[in-house]
C-alpha cells in the first residue's frame, strides 16, 4: 500500500468524524462538499467539466450540488463517503497512477479539513510521506508561480531546495513538505512557510502572490 492509500485512509477517518457542515479552507464548501468534490474529481469527470464551464460560484456549482445536497443527513453523509471510499474505475489514472495524482491531492485536501479549526497543529507525517510530497510539489509550484515577478525556491527546513522559477535574487519559501503544498495550493494563512529573500524579492514576491 502506497502513501496516496495511507493518507486517504487518514482523511476517511478525519471525515467519518466531522460534521457534514462543517466548515472547510475551501470557499464555499463545507465537509459534504469537499467530499463530493473527491467524488466527482474520481468518478464523475464530466460532471467537473460541467461545472467548471458554468464557472458557479464556489459552493453553487450544480452537478457537485447533486452529490452534495443528499449528503446533509448522517445516512446521506456517510454514504458519499462510502463512494469515495470505493474509489474510481479500474482504468483511471486515478486508480492505477494513484501516487503521482492522489497524494497531494489528498493531503492537501485533509488539512483542508483539520485546519478550519484554528486550534488544529500540523500532522507529524511519517519521514518517508513527507519525501514522498516533496518530489510532488515543485511541478504543482511551477505551474501556480509561473507568473511570478521574481524567482522562486523552495527549501525545506534541512537546506535541501529546489528552483520552481529561475532567475536571480529568489524569494525562498521555507517549510516542510505538507506546509509548503498548503502554500503554493493557496492556503497561505495556515502554511508554516516563512518567506527570505533580498527585501526587493520578498516584496515583490508578496505583492504579487497576494492577489492569487
Amino acid at each position: 500500500m502506497g502513501w496516496a492509500s495511507t493518507e486517504k485512509n487518514a482523511l476517511v477517518d478525519t471525515l467519518r468524524r466531522t460534521d457534514p457542515t462543517a466548515p472547510t479552507l475551501c470557499a464555499g464548501w463545507d465537509a459534504r462538499r469537499l467530499v463530493a468534490h473527491l467524488v466527482q474529481r474520481e468518478q464523475d469527470l464530466r460532471g467537473g467539466v460541467v461545472d467548471a464551464v458554468q464557472r458557479a460560484e464556489p459552493g453553487h456549482e450544480p452537478r457537485l450540488g447533486r452529490l452534495a445536497d443528499p449528503a446533509a443527513t448522517p445516512e446521506g453523509y456517510a454514504h458519499l463517503i462510502d463512494r469515495f471510499v470505493a474509489g474510481p474505475p479500474r482504468w483511471s489514472p486515478f486508480r492505477w497512477a494513484s501516487e503521482q495524482t492522489n497524494l497531494v491531492e489528498y493531503v492537501i485536501h485533509h488539512e483542508d479539513i483539520r485546519r478550519a479549526d484554528p486550534a488544529a497543529a500540523p500532522r507529524d507525517v511519517p519521514l518517508s510521506q513527507a519525501r514522498g510530497v516533496w518530489r510532488q510539489v515543485p511541478l504543482l509550484a511551477r505551474l501556480r508561480m509561473r507568473r511570478s515577478p521574481v524567482a522562486v525556491t523552495l527549501r525545506l527546513p534541512s537546506g535541501e531546495q529546489k528552483v520552481v522559477r529561475s532567475g536571480d535574487d529568489p524569494a525562498v519559501l521555507t517549510g516542510e513538505p505538507v506546509e509548503l503544498a498548503l502554500y503554493v495550493s493557496g492556503r497561505r494563512t495556515v502554511a508554516k512557510v516563512q518567506v527570505s529573500g533580498p527585501p526587493a524579492s520578498v516584496d515583490a514576491f508578496q505583492a504579487w502572490i497576494a492577489t492569487t
